[in-house]
């Protein structure tokens, strides 16, 4: 059992796993705890969550995966999940790519696999064009690592700095209304109470907010060069073996997002999933994990 969430024993069925943590520096000399899963033996699959989830959304992934021999990584972004939650961190793109980055370093991990979704996308691919010949095959889902001028009103109007930030940070606007919107089939209030678990408080909800304010929609944004240095060695991927796996209801990364990614690689399987949202894992998980598993396993 976890004993970091004995306070919501629920969990522990869904959740079992046991907490691992790697000590990350940032600026002046500070540190701050990133909580991680560290599941199986076997070639290593890092999964990589994004905003408002955290690793719980990789749970199902997690007990798939290791039961067919594979070593399953699994972060909480710093601000995220068990991770510690620091007020004066750099929550950029950039950052976070070098938190896994030192995370691969701290497990000794030379060589992986990837299943990004969300902010994922855009951070797995990161580490990945830095160090091409170290990934193996690689799983998309519902996310993104280019720019794009897309972006629903409602994300929209919530990077309106002060008014989003306040109604993230204060009411929870952005993960609460997510375990209704992201999914087609009805999530089960304890899995509910999963997703929501890390973010109770003002503090708690902080990187959520600064996820939604890192989308670079302007080139004086902050992480808009980082990005776009993603996007342009993402060509340096397109011999890997790529799936991209999409949930068409998806409200946010829509078919666009989709069709984007197969430009980057043409030679990608890919499958989408009707009636399947942006939280793909929870309204497919079973038919996502054949299709991964066929790419892992080829």
């Amino acid at each position: 059992m976890n004993d970091l969430i004995d306070k919501l024993p629920a969990l522990n069925e869904a959740y079992p796993f046991k907490s691992h943590f790697c000590d990350l520096s940032y600026g002046n000399g500070q540190s701050a705890k990133l909580h991680y899963l560290d599941e199986g033996t076997g070639p290593v699959i890092l999964m990589l969550h994004g905003n408002p989830t955290w690793s719980f959304y990789f749970r199902n992934c997690v007990h798939y995966f290791k039961a067919r021999g594979f070593r399953c990584m699994v972060p909480d972004h710093m601000g995220c999940g068990l991770s510690d939650k620091p007020q004066d961190y750099t929550y950029t793109l950039e950052r976070r790519i070098e938190d896994v980055q030192q995370l691969l370093k701290h497990t000794n991990v030379e060589r992986y696999n990837l299943i990004v979704h969300d902010w994922g996308g855009a951070i797995g691919m990161g580490v990945a064009v830095q160090n091409p010949e170290r990934v193996d095959k690689i799983a998309i889902l519902n996310s993104a690592a280019y720019l794009s001028k897309s972006m629903p009103w409602r994300i929209a109007f919530l990077r309106i700095s002060l008014v989003g930030s306040f109604l993230m940070r204060a009411f929870n606007l952005f993960a609460w209304p997510a375990v209704f919107m992201s999914v087609c089939k009805p999530l089960r209030k304890d899995i509910q109470k999963g997703f929501l678990f890390p973010y109770q408080n003002w503090n708690d909800r902080i990187a959520v907010a600064r996820f939604v304010e890192d989308i670079p929609m302007s080139k004086m944004h902050p992480s808009y060069n980082c990005l776009l240095g993603i996007e342009k060695k993402l060509p340096s991927l397109s011999e890997k073996q790529i799936g991209v796996f999409w949930g068409e209801r998806d409200f946010c990364f829509n078919k666009k997002f989709f069709q984007r990614w197969l430009e980057f690689f043409p030679k990608a399987i890919s499958k989408t999933f009707p009636d399947t949202g942006h939280y793909i894992l929870e309204d497919a998980k079973e038919e996502v994990f054949q299709e991964i598993e066929g790419l892992f396993s080829d």
